[in-house]
C-alpha cells in the first residue's frame, strides 16, 4: 500500500501537472509531432496488391534493395558514435532528454496501473491510437486476445485497464491467452528469457508454454498446440507481438537477428486470427528483404496497416509498431500459410526469400521506402541531438526540455483519457486461482544488466572467466572466504499446512542440456558458474578445499541436530531415543560408531551424479534428481515422529530440487541449510528436524507417481528415452505447481542457499 508521503507526492504531481503553463506555439508543434509518428500505407486502387501464388514462397534468394541498405549504413554509421558509451551513464543521460520520459510516473499517479511500465504506456497510446477491437467483438460484448512473447505483461495489464475504463468495452466479456519463454524452464537462455514473472506467477492458467514446457513460439508444434489452446475462444479478435531478442552485442543487425521470430511471430497470427481482427507487431528497422516481404505480407492480408512508433517508445532506438486492422481472414491466404507451417521453424528468415522481388510491386516498395526514410530521420536527429546534448546542456535548455516533458505527460493523460483502476479490478488481483494470491512478488530477478560500454564489453568478452569475475560486481563475494557464519542459511519452520497436495501435478517436458537460468537463485552468479565450468575440466569429488575457507564442520552438524531432537518418555517412563537418517558414509561424516549421544545415527548412501553427467546441469541431471528423490521418499517412509535428517544436496536450481526442498519443509518442524560438511564435495546439507509422519502420508502417493514418470523415461543403461513425437529428450520438470514454490520464505530460503553454493563453488575453482 502507499503511505501518506507517497499520497501527498502523487497528489503534487498531479497538481503540478494541472497548473502548468500553456505550451507555446513551437512547443504545442512539436508535441503533436511526438504523438504523430506515423506511417500508413495506401493501397492503390488497381488491387496491384495481392498476395503472390504459393509456388513461388521460399523459391528464390533474398535480395538486397540499395536504397534501404543505404539507409542501413547511415544509421549504422551514426550508432556507432555510441561505442565508446558507457551503457549506464548513456542511458541516464536519454532518459534525461527523452520528451516521452515523464509519462510513466504521471499515469502511475493518476491511473494506479499494473504493471506500468514503459510497454504498458506504448500499448496503451496503441489502443487509443487505432481501433483495434473489432466492432464485432463490442457489439456482443465479447472480446477474445491473444498475447505472443509477452512476458512480463505490460501489453495484458493495459488492455485490462483500457478495457475496464473504456465507456465502450466496460460491460465486454474478455478472455485472454499469452505466450512466451517460460521463464522456469531451466534450459531457457538468460539473454532471450524474461525472468520478471509478476504476472505470470499469478495467471499461470492462462499461459502456453507447449507440449515441451519451453514456451518456445518458433516450434512448429507450438504453433499448432497453441491453435488448440485457444480453440475455447468462439473467434481471436486481436493478437500482439512484442517479441526480440538481446541484440545489444551486435547491434548493426538487430533486424537480421530477430526476423526468424517475426515471421513466426506474424504466421500465428495469420493463424489464429479471425475475420476483422487485428494484429499488433513490434519491428525495428524495416531494412532487410526479410521485412520487405513481411510487410507485403501484412497489407496484402489485412485493410489496414500503419507503422507507427509511439511518443513513449524512446526515440533514439529503432523500435517500431505495425499496426494492421481488419483481417480478410485465413480463407484468403490459406495456401501459403499451410506453406509457411510446413517450413516454420527459428531458421525460416535464413533460407530462401518468402517473395522473390520481381513479385512485389514498386508502388508498394516506394511507400514502404518512404516509412523507412521517414523514421530513419527521426531516429538519427535525436542521436544527433542526444550526442550534442552530452557534452553540454545549457540551463536554458534544460529549462525548456523539462517544459516539454510536463507538457507531453499532460497531453498523454488527456488524449488517452488515463482514469483510475482500483486495485481489486487488477488481473493478478482478481484471478479465480486460489494460489494466485500467496505469490511472492517481491524477490530478486536477477536480470541482465549493461554495464560499460559497448567497446569495453565486446573487450570484456574477449577475457577469461576469471578476468570477467575479477572486473564484476560480484568479485568481492566469491574471493570472499568462508567462515561459519557465512555458511549458515536461514530456516523454514514447519511442518508447513499449507500445501495443496491435491492440486499438484507431474509435467513432462524437454530434457535439460543444461541448466542456464533458474527462478532461485541469482542469475549473474549461474552465468558466471557455467562459464566456468564450461572451461574448466572438473570432478567436484577430487576439487581440494580452500585452505583459509572456515567451513562448518560434520561434528558440529551432527551435535545440532542432536540438540535440536527433543527426548520425551513414553507411558511407562521409558526414554525413547530419536534417530537421525544420515545420508552419506560413516568416515564422510567422521563418525565411528552409530550414535552421539540419545541420538541413533543411520546411514544410507547419497545421492550422486552419473558418470555421463554433465556439469552444468548441477542438480538438474535425470539420474541425480531419481536418486535424490529416492533419498527423500526413504526418509518419509521410515523415519518416526520427532526424528530427523540429514542430507547433503548439489544444489536446488530447478523445480524439481526445489520441489523436494518443499516436500521437506511440509514434513518436519525444522527445515535448515548448511555449507559443504563433506571434505571434497561441493554443495550443502539440509537439516531437517522433527519429521512429522502425518504429512508424509499425503506427500508420498504423489512422490511415488514422480518417481514412476521418471522410471518411464530412464532405458535400462540410464540413459533418457527418446519422444518420438518431438525427437528430442523427456525428462520431469515439475511436480509442484510454480505458486507454491515462489511462495515467500521458501523462494528466500532456496535463494540464499543456491547463492551461497554457487559463491562457494567458484570460490573453489578460482583457487585451481
Amino acid at each position: 500500500m502507499s503511505s501518506g508521503n507517497g499520497t501527498r507526492r502523487n497528489v503534487s504531481k498531479r497538481q503540478h501537472l494541472n497548473n502548468m503553463v500553456a505550451p507555446d506555439p513551437e512547443t504545442l508543434a512539436e508535441i503533436q509531432g511526438i504523438f504523430n509518428k506515423l506511417k500508413v500505407y495506401v493501397k492503390p486502387s488497381s488491387g496491384e496488391w495481392c498476395i503472390p501464388n504459393q509456388n513461388v514462397a521460399l523459391r528464390h534468394p533474398a535480395e538486397e534493395h540499395c536504397r534501404l541498405q543505404a539507409l542501413k549504413a547511415s544509421l549504422n554509421a551514426v550508432k556507432n558514435q555510441l561505442s565508446d558509451k558507457n551503457v549506464q551513464v548513456w542511458h541516464q543521460h536519454t532518459n534525461s532528454t527523452n520528451r516521452a520520459g515523464k509519462v510513466i510516473a504521471a499515469v502511475r499517479s493518476a491511473a494506479n496501473a499494473e504493471i506500468c511500465t514503459q510497454a504498458w504506456c506504448k500499448f496503451y497510446e496503441i489502443l487509443g491510437s487505432f481501433n483495434l477491437l473489432a466492432e464485432e467483438a463490442l457489439q456482443v460484448g465479447e472480446l477474445n486476445t491473444v498475447h505472443l512473447c509477452e512476458a512480463p505483461g505490460a501489453f495484458i495489464t493495459a488492455l485490462n485497464h483500457y478495457i475496464k475504463t473504456s465507456e465502450s468495452t466496460r460491460y465486454c466479456d474478455w478472455s485472454w491467452a499469452a505466450n512466451t519463454l517460460n521463464p522456469y524452464h531451466e534450459a531457457n537462455g538468460g539473454s532471450t528469457t524474461i525472468a520478471d514473472d509478476r504476472l505470470i506467477a499469478n495467471t499461470l492458467p492462462w499461459w502456453f508454454f507447449g507440449s515441451d514446457n519451453t514456451g518456445n513460439i518458433m516450434i512448429q508444434a507450438h504453433l499448432l498446440d497453441l491453435q488448440a489452446f485457444v480453440s475455447n475462444m468462439r473467434r481471436v479478435d486481436l493478437v500482439t507481438a512484442d517479441g526480440s531478442f538481446d541484440c545489444q552485442e551486435n547491434p548493426d543487425e538487430q533486424e537480421a537477428l530477430v526476423a526468424s521470430l517475426h515471421y513466426c511471430e506474424v504466421i500465428s497470427a495469420l493463424l489464429l486470427l479471425s475475420p476483422g481482427g487485428s494484429f499488433v507487431l513490434k519491428m525495428f528497422t524495416l531494412y532487410e528483404h526479410s521485412s520487405v516481404c513481411l510487410l507485403y505480407l501484412l497489407n496484402c492480408c489485412f485493410h489496414s496497416v500503419s507503422v507507427f512508433k509511439p511518443a513513449t517508445s524512446k526515440a533514439g532506438n529503432s523500435e517500431v509498431y505495425v499496426v494492421c486492422v481488419n483481417y480478410d481472414g485465413k480463407e484468403a491466404v490459406r495456401p501459403l500459410l499451410s506453406k509457411l507451417i510446413r517450413n516454420y521453424g527459428p531458421q525460416l528468415a535464413d533460407r530462401e526469400a518468402l517473395f522473390p522481388r520481381s513479385h512485389i510491386p514498386e508502388s508498394f516498395l516506394k511507400q514502404h521506402e518512404e516509412a523507412c526514410a521517414h523514421f530513419h530521420s527521426l531516429q538519427v536527429e535525436t542521436i544527433t541531438e542526444n550526442l550534442r546534448l552530452f557534452e553540454g546542456m545549457s540551463s536554458e535548455q534544460r529549462q525548456r526540455l523539462d517544459h516539454i516533458r510536463d507538457c507531453v505527460a499532460h497531453e498523454y493523460l488527456r488524449r488517452f483519457q488515463v482514469s483510475f483502476l482500483p486495485r481489486n479490478r487488477w488481473i493478478s488481483r482478481n484471478t479465480v486461482n486460489p494460489a494466485c494470491c500467496v505469490v511472492s512478488v517481491g524477490r530478486p530477478l536477477g536480470q541482465k544488466k549493461q554495464t560499460g560500454s559497448f567497446n569495453e564489453r565486446r573487450e570484456l568478452q574477449t577475457l577469461s572467466w576469471r578476468e570477467r569475475i575479477e572486473r564484476g560486481c560480484h568479485a568481492s563475494r566469491i574471493q570472499r572466504h568462508c567462515t561459519e557464519d557465512v555458511v549458515a542459511g536461514g530456516v523454514l519452520e514447519g511442518p508447513l499446512s499449507s500445501c495443496r497436495v491435491e492440486s499438484w501435478y507431474v509435467i513432462v517436458g524437454a530434457a535439460l542440456p543444461e541448466v542456464r537460468n533458474s527462478p532461485f537463485c541469482e542469475g549473474g552468479l549461474l552465468t558466471h558458474l557455467n562459464e566456468a565450468l564450461a572451461a574448466t575440466a572438473v570432478d567436484w569429488t577430487r576439487v581440494p578445499p580452500c585452505d583459509s575457507c572456515h567451513v562448518v564442520s560434520t561434528g558440529s552438524i551432527l551435535s545440532e541436530v542432536a540438540g535440536l531432537c527433543a527426548f520425551k518418555s513414553d507411558g511407562a517412563g521409558i526414554k525413547k531415543n530419536k534417530r537421525c537418517l544420515v545420508f552419506g558414509s560413516c568416515s564422510d561424516w567422521g563418525v565411528c560408531g552409530s550414535q552421539i549421544g540419545d541420538l541413533v545415527l543411520t546411514f544410507s548412501a547419497e545421492p550422486s551424479f552419473s558418470q555421463r553427467g554433465c556439469i552444468s546441469l548441477h542438480d538438474g541431471e535425470p539420474f541425480y534428481q531419481q536418486q535424490l528423490l529416492s533419498c527423500v521418499m526413504l526418509s518419509l517412509q521410515t523415519l518416526s515422529p520427532g526424528d530427523a535428517l540429514l542430507l547433503p544436496v548439489f544444489s536446488a536450481l530447478t523445480r524439481i530440487t526445489a520441489a523436494l526442498v518443499l516436500c521437506l519443509h511440509a514434513c518436519f518442524c525444522s527445515v535448515s541449510f548448511r555449507g559443504p560438511p563433506i571434505s571434497g564435495v561441493v554443495g550443502g546439507v539440509l537439516v531437517c528436524a522433527g519429521f512429522c509422519p502425518e504429512a508424509a502420508a499425503r506427500i508420498l502417493p504423489v512422490l511415488t507417481e514422480v518417481q514412476t514418470r521418471m522410471s518411464q523415461l530412464f532405458t535400462g543403461e540410464g540413459d533418457m528415452v527418446k519422444n518420438q513425437s518431438s525427437g528430442g529428450d523427456r525428462q520431469v520438470l515439475q511436480f509442484v505447481p510454480m505458486e507454491e514454490l515462489l511462495t515467500p520464505g521458501l523462494i528466500e530460503f532456496l535463494w540464499t542457499m543456491n547463492s551461497e553454493i554457487i559463491q562457494q563453488k567458484l570460490h573453489l575453482l578460482m583457487q585451481l
